[in-house]
């Protein structure tokens, strides 16, 4: 399997980061428009919890498409899908760590991709995963 170039993996990043925002409004929107006053309380408790739900929301998109055919819509539209080192696809476990280490990392894990020997992101490399590209069908 080929790696996926740098190039390209980041204008996925781009991609998926305006696909995720969509998502993180609609997310939003449904606790705004259920809970209308826990949001316009401003409780630094609310705003935790409210937090903490968009950061799993989030999680759950990346999560749902890495677990079910390695690829986000991003990534379709640029050919690429996540496997682990061995090629296979991810389970759920290993895609919520990927997600985990790309927190963890604060995003800074992508900067490791260009001193990196294989331009791997930091969080790949921690959560024993890779980026390639798929080929086209026709």
């Amino acid at each position: 399997m080929q790696l996926a170039s740098l190039r390209r993996r980041l204008v996925s990043i781009l991609y998926d980061g305006m696909l995720l925002m969509a998502w993180l409004f609609m997310a939003g929107f449904l606790v705004v428009g259920l809970l209308p006053e826990t949001v316009a309380e401003r409780s630094s408790v609310a705003q935790t919890l409210f937090q903490i739900y968009l950061i799993a929301a989030a999680g759950l998109y990346f999560v749902l498409f890495w677990s079910r055919g390695g690829q986000t819509l991003a990534m379709k539209t640029w050919r690429i899908r996540v496997v682990t080192r061995e090629g296979v696809a991810l389970t759920w476990r290993q895609a919520w760590m990927r997600y985990f280490w790309a927190l963890a990392t604060l995003g800074l894990g992508i900067l490791w991709a260009f001193v990196d020997r294989e331009h791997q992101f930091l969080h790949d490399r921690l959560a024993g995963t890779r980026l390639v590209k798929v080929e086209r069908l026709f």
